[in-house]
């Protein structure tokens, strides 16, 4: 079956790809000055520069991952004062997580980087190629998501 030969090799450069990125990501650890966070709490704080204040719950489905999990990795970002507890306008016995000017500020900083060390990967590919890439990655990462949901759904139903 021809898709699931695809499915293979795809699976194969994905797992090629993961381990990269962990990799370098330990290097430039090593390299940078300043806090050293988690992907997984660094993709916290991403998510609350993008998407703005939200509940620790609605933080914790935005990344698939379950509220005590994500309150034990807030409470890093907090110590690091990355982010700041904040009260809910819309309910005052409840907290929303906000990035801080300090946590915008690195993911910023930390933005440029990764930028940079992409487009020194790309650098000799063509505009249509980086842009296949893109649209590429896209569609694979909606298919995961929506995939997912959907079985999600199916297992609580």
């Amino acid at each position: 079956m021809a898709e699931l030969d695809a499915a293979g090799r795809l699976a194969g450069q994905l797992f090629r790809l993961v381990r990269l990125v962990e990799r370098s990501k330990a290097q430039a650890a090593a390299d940078r000055p300043g806090p050293h966070l988690e992907r997984a709490t660094f993709g916290l704080l991403c998510q609350l520069v993008d998407q703005g204040p939200m509940r620790t719950t609605a933080l914790a489905e935005a990344v698939y991952c379950d509220a005590s999990t994500v309150s034990r990795q807030v409470q890093q970002l907090v110590g690091l004062g990355l982010v700041e507890r904040q009260a809910d306008p819309a309910d005052g016995r409840a907290t929303l997580l906000a990035a801080s000017r300090k946590g915008r500020g690195c993911l910023a900083k930390a933005r440029v980087h990764r930028d940079r060390r992409i487009a020194e990967l790309i650098v000799d590919w063509s505009p249509t190629d980086r842009e296949r890439l893109i649209e590429l990655l896209d569609r694979f990462n909606t298919a995961f998501e929506t995939h997912r949901l959907h079985r999600t759904g199916q297992e609580s139903a």
